[in-house]
């Protein structure tokens, strides 16, 4: 059974990094700003605690209002009309290296046991963003993933999301309620977010868009180590509208929805359902939050061109804390979920997903999955470079090979980011894996150790 070493993952992570660093070091800084700050004025830091994509608590504020804010922008207006006289846009890309411990490649087809390189639209993100202000109380933002599939490497193809938030102020006085409470609807739809795209605010990757690594790695092993939610599988394809109500001190998603997305979109009905609720608060001058998930339902699922029910049913909660010790800033962020058998989608083995086998019972957990996720990242030097850690202790609903049981699947990751310009972010990351689950097979199809060198940007 492979050990997870942390003296081992530990040398490694410096030699790389210190050989990153000097690419980096000697690079000239990217001027240009994402759509956002183009709507608002401001720059990237503004909305982003340490790097993107890690939200603020002002971050936070813009998110939660919608997307709806404006700055010096100019503006089109008249009467029922206030739109942004440009249509912003942004573009993401990213490029790297990856390197696993799973089997290398026969004859002429690589994997990444190999070791793989990855480039925009080829492995890597290329992805073209639009959206901002649609009225005072309305905002929009889609993301439209292009370039070709590469088999075994970083990003498995191009993927899409879309999503329009319509929220009012809500002025209850005789409840109470905060100052700037907002209420109403997101209808979204994502290729790989899951039913929490349509709206999510704290950074312990609840949903996956928000957490330390910007690089998942190859099938999400770093992603997993980060975040239990990640580990049990809630990100994918899902399709719904979200009701939600959220102010200063928090915020409640409804969600009905079903498990297709741009790509495999079907009509059908919105069979699952998705709750979120977060409290924010201020935890003597830390920013923190904490919260519960609860996904129910049994709704379409969409996989190589058939579609079929499968359930999806898990529960989590989790909680951070962005602050200061000294001159460094340090986030902490916690999380624990867990997804019973059976046909649940949120319980399923990532290795027989990875061999297309997504419907059919034979990937199915046959036990509950759950895992226990730490990590923290303090920036040792401020705006510029942070070094992470996440630990997870895990079972992966999936039986010991040659047994019975319920095999454990352990994880460390260590990670490294080096922030070029506020738009341009290099990152190193490290996940090491053990435990039952990983026999030969999985080693063999997974990969139980990935490195990944990214540099991703955004203009």
């Amino acid at each position: 059974m492979k050990q997870i070493t942390f003296a081992g993952a530990r040398t490694k992570v410096f030699c790389l990094l210190a050989g990153l660093m000097a690419v980096v070091t000697f690079s000239s800084e990217a001027s240009a700003l994402p759509l956002f700050s183009r709507q608002t004025g401001m720059v990237c830091s503004a909305c982003h605690f340490q790097h993107f994509p890690m939200l603020n608590g002002f971050g936070r504020a813009f998110k939660s209002a919608g997307y709806t804010m404006m700055g010096t922008q100019g503006k089109v207006e008249g009467e029922g009309l206030t739109i942004p006289n440009t249509l912003n846009m942004a573009v993401m890309t990213s490029a790297g290296y990856e390197k696993t411990n799973q089997a290398a490649g026969i004859g002429p087809q690589k994997t990444t046991g190999d070791g793989a390189f990855y480039v925009p639209g080829t492995g890597g993100e290329l992805s073209i963003f639009y959206g901002g202000r649609v009225t005072e109380n309305a905002g929009f933002l889609a993301e439209i993933g292009t370039g070709g599939s590469v088999s075994g490497t970083a990003v498995s193809g191009p993927h899409s999301s879309a999503k329009m938030p319509i929220l009012f102020q809500v002025t209850a006085p005789q409840l109470r309620l905060p100052e700037g409470t907002l209420a109403g609807v997101v209808p979204f739809t994502t290729d790989d977010h899951g039913a929490s795209y349509g709206f999510e605010l704290l950074n312990t990757g609840a949903n996956v868009v928000h957490q330390m690594s910007p690089a998942a790695g190859l099938n999400g092993a770093h992603s997993a180590a980060l975040s239990a939610q990640q580990f049990i599988g809630t990100a994918g394809s899902a399709t719904g509208v979200a009701f939600v109500a959220n102010s200063s001190m928090g915020f409640i998603n409804l969600t009905k929805y079903d498990q297709s997305g741009i790509t495999g979109g079907t009509l059908a009905g919105l069979g699952s359902t998705y709750v979120r609720v977060a409290g924010i608060f201020d935890l003597d001058g830390w920013d923190a939050g904490a919260g519960i998930q609860i996904w129910s339902g049994n709704s379409v699922a969409h996989a190589a061109g058939t579609y079929a029910y499968s359930d999806t049913k898990a529960t989590a909660v989790d909680g951070q804390m962005q602050g200061r010790m000294g001159d460094m800033p340090v986030g902490f962020y916690a999380s624990y979920a867990t997804a019973p058998a059976g046909t649940n989608t949120y319980n399923m083995d990532p290795a027989k997903v990875v061999a297309g086998n997504t419907v059919a019972t034979g990937a199915y957990g046959t036990a509950t999955k759950s895992a226990f996720n730490v990590s923290a990242e303090v920036g040792v030097i401020p705006d510029k470079v942070t070094l992470g850690v996440a630990i997870r202790y895990g079972k992966s609903g999936v039986a010991i090979a040659g047994g019975t049981g319920n095999a454990s699947d352990n994880a460390i990751t260590l990670l490294a980011t080096y922030k070029l310009a506020q738009n341009f972010l290099a990152s190193f990351s490290l996940t090491s894996a053990n435990g039952g689950y990983w026999d030969a097979a999985h080693q063999n199809a997974l990969g139980s150790e990935t490195t990944t060198i990214n540099l991703f940007a955004l203009f």
